[in-house]
């Protein structure tokens, strides 16, 4: 298949995908809801199994409230205690049970969340439980001109389902107990680490790959200047190798074109707009799992003969026989994933069509010189911030983090993100990481092994073990950065970009190579610098 056309078309969607690592938020921060002295806690998400006759039935999630006492990190530590409802239900005056040690299920509305607390604490209640009037859940927060906040027991917020299926149960003289904690995320979980051996994994076969075929090359129009070929002329201006070179308009370009879309998704988020996304990844999953299945088969000699050799094929010209037997297996590949992608392990499907075409797209897409990379990473670290963080200011909401997690469209995500879930979490969910954050440092990380093997440069005097390096370390302070603030979505490239662009500028400039990596295309100078040394 003609590779740069199909790649023209996707490579903005997803150097536009969220820039992204995220985990899921169990804590929440308010800057509208400010803490003071007896409402000062962390806004957590609380699950709440239940029991209903003496039998074990379905677990819910609350979030706790403002005030009130802090819950139980582990289950075994938690107490469990029978359910009642409230008499008043929304618990605006002193209950009238006779309470001892139940938890007290009331409604929303009425008088104020600590009121209601306090009179069920009042009540000898051992916690309070407040239905909420809508189906998701709510931050409970005191009052400004409250007093009393001095509540010693917790209060959890329900959404109005989970609330009323238990209203439900205790009106049919059903014996219900619930147990409430907050099981806290593990320092560190083996999604993230699998996933940041993904991402430089990705890189690291890209940059050899991309290197590999510059230095092929190379050599070879080397030999066609030494024999004084009209071949050469001929050659150039062309781009033969279906090679794609990003210059500084669409470096400059690309935070318009990225915002872009991104606010496309943000506003068009929806089950059909998922679906389309859901397509247009299938159809790049299949060019680049196609291209890099035919790539590594033409390394063995059975195959070499059905690589190179093409037939012509209506639309998409010239197509070799082994391209033409791998096709329909990428092909059902890639369907049978978007058939079954709800099912629990479809991440593994995901995740290896979307590596495929990361590393075909750092194969063909190249970053010229570090002039053209640095604009380009600049604006993407700008990018990135902006609407991770600024974008709040507007929106009310941090646009990357929504769209990333597909909200409104009632599935887990865009399909443009390497996920693993979170085996060990007793939250669950999964880590994600956006492709942006691989193929936009990804591509310095290439030129750099591009540039050291057709300078002829060593490990130790090239750049590319201190790019990669630097990408690998910055990745981990992302990682580092996400469990620090209790799994919110962070811009990776803010870590990453610093890391891996800092560190080659500091060491151009060491070396007194800088000039030479801030214009030069080594890929065009090298053969001409051999011939004139022969």
């Amino acid at each position: 298949m003609d590779t740069k056309r199909v790649i023209n078309i996707f490579i903005f969607i997803l150097v536009s995908s969220p820039c992204l690592t995220s985990a899921g938020d169990i804590v929440h921060q308010d800057n509208n809801a400010p803490k003071r002295p007896g409402c000062d806690n962390n806004f957590v998400l609380v699950k709440v199994p239940t029991w209903v006759d003496g039998g074990e039935d379905t677990e819910y999630v609350g979030v706790g409230a403002r005030f009130g006492r802090t819950l139980e990190a582990k289950e075994k530590d938690a107490s469990q205690n029978r359910l009642v409802l409230a008499d008043p239900p929304d618990c605006c005056s002193k209950p009238k049970n006779k309470l001892t040690g139940e938890a007290i299920l009331v409604h929303r509305g009425g008088c104020s969340f600590t009121a209601k607390a306090n009179f069920a604490e009042e009540a000898n209640a051992s916690a309070i439980l407040i239905i909420n009037n809508k189906t998701e859940l709510f931050k409970m927060v005191c009052e400004s001109n409250e007093t009393d906040v001095d509540i010693r027991i917790p209060a959890i917020m329900l959404p109005q389902d989970a609330g009323a299926n238990l209203e439900k149960l205790i009106k049919n003289n059903s014996v219900v107990s619930v147990q409430l904690y907050s099981p806290r995320r593990p320092v560190v979980d083996v999604a993230e680490v699998f996933l940041w051996l993904m991402a430089v994994g990705t890189i690291l076969c890209a940059s050899y790959w991309s290197a590999w075929t510059a230095r092929e090359t190379a050599i070879e129009l080397d030999k066609l200047l030494k024999d004084g070929s009209d071949e050469f002329s001929n050659m150039e201006g062309v781009d033969s190798n279906g090679f794609v070179d990003i210059n500084m308009a669409s470096a400059v370009s690309f935070v318009v074109i990225a915002s872009c879309f991104l606010v496309m998704l943000y506003k068009l988020m929806s089950f059909w707009f998922i679906e389309v996304l859901v397509v247009l990844f299938c159809i790049g999953g299949v060019e680049g799992l196609q291209t890099c299945v035919v790539a590594l088969l033409s390394c063995f000699r059975w195959f070499q003969h059905a690589g190179d050799s093409f037939i012509k094929v209506p639309f998409f010209g010239a197509v070799s026989h082994l391209t033409l037997a791998v096709c329909p297996f990428c092909i059902a590949f890639s369907v049978v994933w978007a058939v079954y992608r709800r099912i629990s392990f479809a991440w593994i499907g995901q995740d290896i069509l979307g590596i495929a075409l990361m590393i075909t797209v750092l194969q063909i897409v190249h970053v010229p010189n570090l002039k053209v990379g640095t604009v380009l990473l600049s604006c993407a670290f700008l990018y990135d911030i902006f609407w991770v963080f600024v974008s709040k200011w507007w929106f009310h909401e941090s646009v990357m983090i929504v769209v990333a997690r597909g909200d409104g469209s009632g599935e887990d995500g865009i399909p443009m993100l390497l996920k693993i879930p979170r085996l060990f979490d007793p939250w669950g969910g999964y880590s994600v990481i956006g492709f942006g954050d691989i193929i936009l440092p990804g591509l310095i990380v290439a030129f750099s092994l591009r540039y050291d093997w057709l300078m002829k440069k060593n490990f130790r005097s090239g750049y590319f073990v201190w790019a990669m390096t630097a990408y690998g370390l910055g990745l981990l302070i992302t990682y580092v950065a996400l469990n620090l603030m209790d799994g919110h979505g962070q811009p990776a490239l803010l870590y990453i970009v610093p890391f891996t662009l800092g560190t080659f500028l500091t060491l151009g400039k060491r070396r007194g190579e800088l000039k030479t990596l801030w214009t030069r295309e080594p890929e065009r100078a090298c053969p001409h610098i051999q011939l004139q040394s022969s």
